[in-house]
């Protein structure tokens, strides 16, 4: 059974810190290139950042370059994304995403940037 799922979300103040986790399994998750998405109430829902399969190259949309980190570890089927420095508008539900030969997305976590 394929699954990806999402923890680490919640509530932090602007200016601190979260660490998503994505948990893969029931694939070959080191062949798969992993990207986390987010969607904030009535908006589409964004690319945020995306990690080749080996893990040697990243890409991150400007809004978060300098501030968030992808990360990922085959070893043990797991993706990551460091946030800091978060501002209230990265305040959404943040999803993964495995692709190569099918793709997969995982079912959100919320994260929400507030004082």
């Amino acid at each position: 059974q394929v699954q990806l799922v999402e923890s680490g979300g919640g509530l932090v103040q602007p200016g601190g810190s979260l660490r998503l986790s994505c948990a893969a399994s029931g694939f070959i998750f080191s062949m798969y290139a992993v990207s986390w998405y987010r969607q904030a109430p009535g908006k589409e829902r964004e690319l945020v950042a995306t990690i080749t399969n080996a893990g040697s190259r990243t890409i991150y949309t400007d809004s978060v370059k300098g501030r968030f980190t992808i990360s990922r570890d085959n070893a043990n089927n797991a993706a990551y994304l460091q946030m800091n420095s978060l501002k209230p508008e990265d305040t959404a539900v943040y999803y993964c995403r495995a692709t190569w030969a099918k793709t997969y997305w995982g079912q959100g976590t919320q994260v929400t940037v507030s004082s």
